[in-house]
C-alpha cells in the first residue's frame, strides 16, 4: 500500500513485474478488507455496549449529589435551622448585622443562620416553604452608583432574569445606604418589589438604613420592631433576655509550626511570600511603593501622589477603575490594646467555630497571633457598634460602667442619645473606650471575637494604563483630626501609605491591592466631547482619562474637546498637578483647564460656580457635542450643587422646566452620560 501512493515508482514496468505487482496487490488488497471488517466489527461492539450502558447511571448520580447537599435549604434542614439571613456586603456591614439577626433567632425559639449570597444557589429560595416557621432574611448594602455589592451580582442576575414562583416564602429585607447618594438604598429597594412580584409574602415592611446619619440606630430600630412581627406571624414569643452567647471557642498554641501560622495574608497561608495570580479580594498582590510624593506646597494638609508597582503579576485595568488597599492599623494603638489587657500580643491561637456546619469556620485567617489579628484583620479605629458594647458589658466590674454600656446598648431612646453622643459623635474607638472605662477589661479573644474585620480601602485609579502598564497612581489626603474628648484620630490607611517610603528591596514599601473594575470609562469613541468635574482629590480619576486622551491623540486618533473643571482652596498651597495639567494644556490635549480657587477670595468660588460661568458652552457641548459629563469627589455637597448646576443649565438653555431639566439629566445618567464617582 506505501508503494501504490510512491510518486517516483516507475511508470514502464514490464509485463512479468507488472503481473507479480498484480498479485501482491490483490494479497495486499484481501489483508486491507479484512483489517476493515475487523475494526468495524470491533467498533459496532463497544459502540453497542457503550450503549447499553448508557441509561445506568449511579457514578453520575453519586457525583451530582453533594451539589444538593450545600444548597441552603439542605444545611437549613440538617441543622434545624428555620432562619436564613443572607447579606449583600461590601465593607462587612451587611454581613455583621445579617450574624446579629441570625443570633438574635434563639431568643424566639428559633434557629438562625447568616448566608453569603455568592456560596449558594438562590433559586433554592422557592423551597424554603418546606420548613416549618420558615423565613429569609435579607440585608442588602448598595454599593456605588446603585449596583449590588460584589458578593449578592450573581443574586441580583438571578431576581432580574427569575420567572420563579415563590408563593411559599416569607421575607423581610433591610436596605444599607446612604442618602447624599444618587440611587439611595437601591439594592434593598429592589430585593423588597422584586420578591413580592415573585409572589413571596413579605412579613415586616422594608428597613432603610442610611450611613449618613446612623446607620446603626436605623437597624436598631427596624430590628426591635421586626421580632415583635415575626413572634405575631409565627405565633412565637420572646423566651427570654437576650444574651450573651459566645459564637467562638480559643485555642491557644502553645507548641505550632510557625510556617502554619498566618501573618497577614488574607487567603492563601504563605500568598504573600509565593504570589501566584489572579490577584483579587482574598489573593491581593504586594505592590512596591516606586514614588511617594507630597503634591500640595503648603497648609496642614497632607496630599500625596503614589506610584505601585504592578510588573509581572497579570493585573490588567483601565481608566477610572479604583484600586483596593489593604492597610495595617498603627502599632503603637495595637500595643497600647495589648498593655491594657495584660495581654501577650504574640500568643498564637485561633477561633473556632462552635458551629461545625458554619462554612465560616474563624472570624479571621487562624492560627494567627492577637498582634497579627488587631493589626491586619480587625478594625479598631471606628467607633464599636452598640452589639460590641452589649457583649462587653459583662466584663465591667464597676456597676456605673456595666450599666451605661448596657443602656447605649438598648434600644431606648436615651441610651440611642448616649451611644450617639458618647461614642459615635466622640469618635470613641474601643482603645479609648477601654481607656475612659477603667473597669473594662475583656478577654482580649472575647474582644477580638467581637470586632468587625479591618476592610479595604478604594481609590480612584489616577493614571493610563495605556501610558502605565505597568504602574497604579493613587491621589489621596491623610486624614488626622481632633475629637471632643482631645485625642488625635487618624485615618487608617492613608496614614499607613504616608510612611510607604520607596526602597529597593525592604518590605517595608509593599502593599497588599487588587483592581476593582468600575463603570467611570472614558467614552467608546475619542472623537466625544468630555467634561470632567473633580475637585481635591476628585481629579485622580481625570489625570487617568487625560492621560489616555493624550495617548490617543499620539496614535492619530481625532480627540474632542477635553475640558476640566478643578478646585482647590488656595492656588499656591494645594493646586495639584499644577505642572501636568499646564502641560497637557499647552499640547492642546487639555482644551479648557478651569480651576476655582475656593479661599483666595473674600466669597467662595467652587467648581459649580465656573461651570455657571461657562453655561453656554457646557449647554453646546453636552447638546450639540453629546458630551460625556464626569463627577468625582464629594458626594454630600460638591456631586449634588454641580448636579443642580446642571439642571439650571438645562432648564434655561434647554427652554425647560425644572422637572423636565431633571428628567433630562437623568436620561444622561441613564445612556451612560453623565457619570459619578463619589464618596462621602
Amino acid at each position: 500500500l506505501t508503494a501504490m501512493g510512491d510518486p517516483s515508482m516507475d511508470p514502464t514496468i514490464s509485463a512479468a513485474d507488472s503481473t507479480a505487482q498484480q498479485d501482491s496487490l490483490f494479497s495486499m488488497m484481501d489483508v486491507f478488507l479484512i483489517s476493515l471488517i475487523t475494526g468495524l466489527f470491533t467498533y459496532w461492539f463497544f459502540f453497542r455496549k457503550k450503549k447499553e450502558e448508557v441509561p445506568d447511571l449511579p457514578k453520575m448520580q453519586s457525583v451530582v449529589a453533594p451539589v444538593r447537599d450545600s444548597s441552603f435549604i439542605e444545611k437549613m434542614k440538617k441543622t434545624g435551622r428555620n432562619i436564613v439571613v443572607f447579606y449583600g456586603s461590601q465593607t462587612g456591614t451587611a454581613e455583621e448585622f445579617a450574624n446579629r439577626l441570625s443570633k438574635d433567632a434563639h431568643r424566639y425559639g428559633l434557629r438562625g443562620m447568616a448566608a453569603d449570597p455568592e456560596e449558594y444557589d438562590l433559586s433554592d429560595l422557592s423551597r424554603l416553604s418546606e420548613i416549618d416557621k420558615s423565613l429569609a432574611v435579607f440585608c442588602m448594602a448598595t454599593y456605588g452608583e446603585g449596583d449590588p455589592t460584589d458578593n449578592a451580582q450573581d443574586f441580583y442576575d438571578w431576581l432580574q432574569e427569575a420567572d420563579a414562583d415563590l408563593s411559599g416564602l416569607r421575607f423581610a429585607v433591610f436596605g444599607l445606604g446612604n442618602k447624599t447618594y444618587e440611587h439611595f438604598n437601591a439594592m434593598g429597594k429592589y430585593v423588597d418589589k422584586r420578591l413580592e412580584e415573585l409572589g413571596a409574602q413579605r412579613i415586616f415592611e422594608l428597613g432603610l438604613g442610611d450611613d449618613d446619619g446612623n446607620l446603626e440606630e436605623d437597624f436598631i430600630t427596624w430590628r426591635e420592631q421586626f421580632w415583635p412581627a415575626v413572634c405575631e406571624h409565627f405565633g412565637v414569643e420572646a423566651t427570654g433576655e437576650e444574651s450573651s452567647i459566645r459564637q467562638y471557642e480559643l485555642v491557644v498554641h502553645t507548641d505550632v509550626n510557625m510556617n502554619k501560622v498566618y501573618t497577614g495574608e488574607m487567603g492563601r497561608l504563605k500568598s504573600y511570600e509565593n504570589q501566584k495570580p489572579p490577584f483579587d479580594a482574598k489573593n491581593p498582590f504586594l505592590a512596591q511603593v516606586t514614588e511617594n510624593r507630597k503634591l500640595n506646597e503648603g497648609g496642614e494638609r497632607h496630599l500625596m501622589h503614589l506610584e505601585l508597582d504592578i510588573s509581572n503579576s497579570k493585573i490588567r485595568y483601565e481608566s477610572g477603575d479604583h484600586v483596593a488597599v489593604y492597610p495595617a492599623n498603627d502599632s503603637s494603638l495595637v500595643n497600647q490594646i495589648g498593655e491594657i489587657l495584660g495581654t501577650d500580643l504574640d500568643t498564637v491561637m485561633s477561633l473556632n467555630n462552635l458551629d461545625e456546619e458554619s462554612n465560616k469556620k474563624h472570624p479571621f485567617p487562624c492560627p494567627t497571633s492577637y498582634r497579627t489579628a488587631l493589626t491586619y484583620y480587625l478594625d479598631i479605629t471606628n467607633p464599636p457598634r452598640t452589639n460590641v458594647l452589649y457583649e462587653l458589658a459583662q466584663y465591667a466590674t464597676d456597676s456605673g460602667e456595666q450599666e451605661r454600656l448596657r443602656k447605649m446598648a438598648s434600644s431606648a431612646a436615651e441610651g440611642k442619645a448616649l451611644y450617639l453622643s458618647w461614642v459615635v459623635e466622640a469618635r470613641r474607638n474601643i482603645l479609648a473606650i477601654l481607656q475612659d472605662m477603667p473597669s473594662l477589661r475583656p478577654p482580649i479573644d472575647h474582644l477580638c471575637e467581637l470586632l468587625p474585620r479591618l476592610q479595604a480601602r478604594y481609590y480612584s485609579i489616577a493614571s493610563s494604563s495605556k501610558v502605565h502598564p505597568n504602574s497604579i497612581h493613587i491621589c489621596a489626603v491623610t486624614v488626622e483630626y481632633e475629637t471632643k474628648t482631645g485625642r488625635l484620630n487618624k485615618g487608617v490607611a492613608t496614614n499607613w501609605l504616608k510612611n510607604k517610603v520607596p526602597d529597593q528591596n525592604g518590605s517595608s514599601s509593599l502593599v497588599p491591592v487588587y483592581v476593582r473594575k468600575s463603570q467611570f470609562r472614558l467614552p467608546f469613541k475619542p472623537s466625544t466631547p468630555v467634561i470632567m468635574i473633580g475637585p481635591g482629590t476628585g481629579i485622580a480619576p481625570f489625570m487617568g482619562f487625560i492621560q489616555e486622551r493624550a495617548w490617543l491623540k499620539q496614535q492619530g486618533k481625532e480627540v474632542g474637546e477635553t475640558v476640566l473643571y478643578y478646585g482647590c482652596r488656595h492656588e499656591r498651597e494645594d493646586y495639584l498637578y499644577r505642572e501636568e495639567l499646564a502641560r497637557f494644556q499647552k499640547e492642546g490635549v487639555l482644551t479648557q483647564l478651569n480651576v476655582a480657587f475656593s479661599r483666595d477670595q473674600a466669597e467662595k468660588v467652587y467648581v459649580q460656580h465656573l461651570l455657571k460661568k461657562n453655561k453656554e458652552h457646557v449647554w453646546k457641548l453636552v447638546n450639540e457635542g453629546m458630551a460625556h459629563i464626569y463627577v468625582c469627589g464629594d458626594a454630600r455637597n460638591m456631586a449634588r450643587d454641580v448636579q443642580n448646576t446642571f439642571y439650571e443649565i438645562v432648564s434655561e438653555f434647554g427652554n425647560m422646566s425644572q422637572p423636565q431639566a431633571v428628567d433630562y439629566v437623568k436620561k444622561l445618567m441613564t445612556k451612560g452620560r453623565y457619570s459619578l464617582d463619589v464618596w462621602s
